[in-house]
C-alpha cells in the first residue's frame, strides 16, 4: 500500500475507533438534593444524613449530596416537591410509609407511582418501648395494662398523626380492646425524649431512634413487632442484645408491622440517571460502614429494585388502604 493510501486507511480507522467508544455513563454535575419527607432526629433523617456522610467520606461521587428536611403535611411537602421536578436526575428523596400514608390520609394529589422508584434500602423495625423505671416488664404485661385502665388512660406518644405509630396504636387497641391517648410529635428524637421525661408511657419507635437511650438505661424495650426476632447478637446492654427482644407475637401481642426505608426520584428522569443511583446505593450497602449502621439500627436488611421492588410497593400501598381505612384514617 502506497504511503498516502496508508494514511487514508490509518485515518479511517481512527474514525471508526471513535465511533466505537460507548457514550460515557450519566453522572451528577451538581449537588445532589436528598431530600427527607420528615422531621430531623428521626430514622429517615438518620439514615439520609448517614449515606451523606459515608459517600463522601469513601469519594462514591463527584458531586456533593446535601440533605434537606421537607416534614411538611406529614411528608406531603417533601413529596410533593419531588413530584413537581420533572426529569431532575439531581434529586432523590427518602420514604417511609408515609410514601402510603400521607395521600391516603390527606388526600394530597400524590401517589407513590408519581415518582421514579429506584430502590428498597432496608426495612425498619418497630419496638414497644416503656420508661426504664415503668413497672411494665413485659409486652404481656403491657396489653393487660391497657386492658385493666380505662379508655385513653394509657399514653402513646408518636411521629406525626395517622402515619405508622398511629396506626400500630390502633392496631394494639384492637388487641387489648382499649382505646389509647395517642400524643404526635414532630420526630422520633423527640418521641424518645418524651418517654425517656415521662410525658408518656409508650411508644413504638425504630430502635435507631431510642437505642442511645436504652444503652443509657434510661428505656426498656418490650418486643419488636416483625414477624421473626432481630438477629443482631452484640450486647448493647450490660444484660441485653436486639436479638434478645420477643417479636410482640410471640409474647403475647399479636400486632406485627414494619417500615419502608426506600430512595425514589422524580419522574420523567432516565435509565441511565437510575442506574447511577442503584450502582451508588450498591456501593453504599457493600461498605463496612453500613454494616454497622445496620448492626446499630437493628434493621431488617432486606433490599430491592427493578420489578421486584415495583410489585412489593404495590402490595404495601393496598395493605395500607386497608389499614388506614379500618382505623378510620381515610381523607372523606
Amino acid at each position: 500500500m502506497k504511503p498516502l493510501a496508508r494514511c487514508i486507511a490509518a485515518a479511517a480507522s481512527a474514525c471508526l475507533g471513535l465511533l466505537a467508544v460507548p457514550a460515557l455513563a450519566w453522572e451528577p454535575t451538581k449537588p445532589i438534593e436528598f431530600v427527607v419527607p420528615a422531621g430531623t432526629g428521626g430514622g429517615a433523617d438518620q439514615m439520609a444524613r448517614f449515606i451523606q456522610g459515608v459517600v463522601a467520606k469513601n469519594n462514591l461521587t463527584k458531586q456533593p449530596i446535601i440533605v434537606v428536611n421537607k416534614s411538611g403535611g406529614a411528608g406531603a411537602e417533601g413529596f410533593l416537591d419531588v413530584k413537581g421536578d420533572k426529569g431532575n436526575g439531581h434529586k432523590i428523596v427518602i420514604t417511609l410509609s408515609n410514601l402510603f400514608t400521607t395521600p391516603l390520609a390527606t388526600g394530597v394529589p400524590f401517589n407513590w407511582r408519581d415518582l421514579t422508584p429506584v430502590q428498597m434500602l432496608a426495612l425498619d423495625q418497630f419496638v414497644l418501648w416503656v420508661n426504664a423505671d415503668s413497672p411494665i416488664k413485659d409486652a404481656k404485661g403491657y396489653l393487660t395494662a391497657v386492658k385493666a385502665g380505662a379508655d385513653k388512660s394509657m399514653k402513646m406518644g408518636g411521629t406525626g398523626s395517622k402515619q405508622e405509630d398511629q396506626i400500630i396504636t390502633v392496631m394494639i387497641e384492637k388487641a387489648a380492646g382499649k382505646k389509647i391517648t395517642y400524643v404526635p410529635y414532630k420526630g422520633g428524637g423527640d418521641v424518645a425524649v418524651q418517654l425517656v421525661g415521662g410525658h408518656v408511657q409508650s411508644t413504638v419507635n425504630n430502635p435507631i431512634e431510642a437505642e442511645s437511650h436504652w444503652r443509657g438505661g434510661k428505656l426498656r424495650p418490650l418486643c419488636v413487632f416483625d414477624k421473626a426476632p432481630m438477629p443482631y447478637k452484640t450486647k448493647l446492654t450490660a444484660t441485653q442484645a436486639w436479638a434478645d427482644i420477643p417479636t410482640c407475637a410471640s409474647a403475647g401481642l399479636p400486632v406485627d408491622y414494619v417500615m419502608l426505608r426506600g430512595i425514589f426520584m422524580p419522574p420523567g428522569v432516565t435509565p441511565e440517571q437510575v442506574k447511577f443511583y442503584n450502582n451508588l446505593f450498591d456501593r453504599v450497602r457493600a461498605l463496612p460502614e453500613w454494616k454497622e449502621f445496620m448492626d446499630k439500627g437493628a434493621f431488617n436488611q432486606t433490599s430491592m429494585s427493578g420489578p421486584t421492588f415495583f410489585e412489593w410497593l404495590g402490595k404495601n400501598e393496598q395493605m395500607h388502604r386497608v389499614l388506614m381505612r379500618e382505623a378510620g384514617f381515610l381523607a372523606q
